[in-house]
């Protein structure tokens, strides 16, 4: 029985050191062939190729359209108004006569004046032969004076006299003058009996925007009776933030969009920058001159102009979704020739604009990785499913728009 027992001992053992070894050897096996897949593993990644060509940096504003220029036809004096000569939307010469008031009290006016023009020449005209008259008599004073039959007491008295016509000719002549004055007064006041749309400025034609009278309406001098506007060119006015504000100069071109015509764009550049930003909204004044010889354009219209702030030509251009971060560093997966590998290239962004980014780095050509980034290392392998073109993307992001 020991023996047995001592057999079988000896084969549990034996057993125990034969199962531990194939379980050792086995797990060894087993370690090689993973340890080689993850060498030779390959991801599956998608890629775009780098693109050298001009990159701009856009920016939408939304703001309205204004009139260039605003008139406001308003009577240099009172009166009640007799014709009104244009309407809402009609076209104005400029120094056209738009409006005319009631003239009779002018009328009046200018015939007072009138009258009193001639009584002030029939007063000149006495003065000067009442002077003429003295002035003869003090020479023949000063005659008989010198021969002694006239004394000297005498010739002051005429002479005096003389100074007094003088006067009373002075007085004469300025009556004359206010009496011409007064007539040509009346005159003018009369002229404004009609009422002209006489603005300044080079523009010779304007369009009635909105009237606020009547016929038959009696109106006080300076009362507001038509507003005319300048169509063309048009002023567009956008607000931009202290973000865009630097990168906005006079004369930068910009093109405009309104939902009256959708299909259609019009050219305009910026005319005005504001020094200020307003406080209640922290946004900056910027007037946009918009050509309008068809007249299209409305003050009051809503549009969106687009502005071009920077351009870059011969710039590296990539996907946007293929920029990834590394360290903390941004950077691209460029792939190599062969497509078998990637590197990790630290790179600057510059203009992101429509879903492309212009990058700035060394040794930048080819493709890069623009989908599995996040399963990738430098040097990692890979395979490329698919190789997109880079405007495809720009173009999806603004098809999104």
């Amino acid at each position: 029985m020991k023996s047995l027992f001592k057999i079988i001992s000896i084969l549990v053992i034996i057993g125990i050191i034969i199962s531990l070894g194939m379980i050792y050897f086995q797990n060894k096996e087993q370690k090689k062939p993973a340890n080689r897949a993850q060498q030779k593993r390959q991801i599956p990644v998608e890629a775009a190729q780098i693109k050298k060509g001009s990159i701009e940096l856009r920016r939408t504003f939304s703001g309205t359209l204004e009139a260039h220029a605003e008139f406001i036809v308003a009577p240099k004096i009172s009166g009640r108004i007799e014709r009104l000569l244009i309407d809402i939307a009609d076209t104005v010469p400029k120094g056209m006569t738009v409006a005319v008031l009631d003239s009779a009290e002018y009328v009046q006016d200018v015939a007072v004046a009138e009258a009193d023009l001639e009584v002030a020449k029939a007063m000149l005209m006495e003065a000067e032969n009442a002077l003429e008259i003295i002035n003869r008599e003090l020479k023949r004073i000063k005659t008989l004076r010198e021969r002694g039959v006239k004394s000297d007491s005498q010739f002051d008295t005429v002479k005096a006299k003389q100074l007094a016509k003088q006067a009373e000719l002075a007085v004469a002549k300025a009556n004359l003058a206010k009496a011409e004055a007064s007539l040509k007064t009346a005159h003018i006041r009369l002229g404004y009996t009609k009422v002209k749309a006489d603005w300044t400025g080079d523009n010779n034609q304007r369009v009635v925007a909105e009237t606020f009278v009547n016929e038959g309406d009696t109106v006080s001098a300076n009362s507001p009776l038509l507003l005319v506007v300048e169509l063309n060119p048009i002023t567009g006015v956008i607000y931009v933030t202290e973000k865009d504000y630097t990168k906005l100069q006079e004369n930068q071109m910009v093109t405009l969009f309104t939902d009256a015509y959708a299909n259609e764009s019009f050219k305009g550049r910026i005319h005005r920058i504001a020094p200020i930003f307003r406080k209640n909204m922290r946004q900056a004044r910027v007037e946009l001159l918009i050509d309008n010889p068809s007249k299209k354009l409305k003050p009051g219209m809503f549009i969106r102009a687009t502005v071009i702030l920077q351009h870059v030509d011969n710039a590296d251009i990539v996907p946007l979704q293929a920029l990834t971060l590394r360290d903390d560093q941004t950077g691209l997966f460029v792939i190599d020739k062969k497509k078998e590998k990637v590197f990790w290239h630290h790179v600057t962004v510059g203009i992101v604009e429509n879903g492309l980014a212009q990058v700035i780095g060394d040794n930048l050509s080819g493709c890069v990785v623009t989908l599995g980034q996040q399963l990738l290392a430098n040097e990692s392998s890979i395979i490329v499913s698919t190789i997109k073109s880079t405007e495809s993307f720009g173009r999806k992001q603004a098809d999104n728009k």
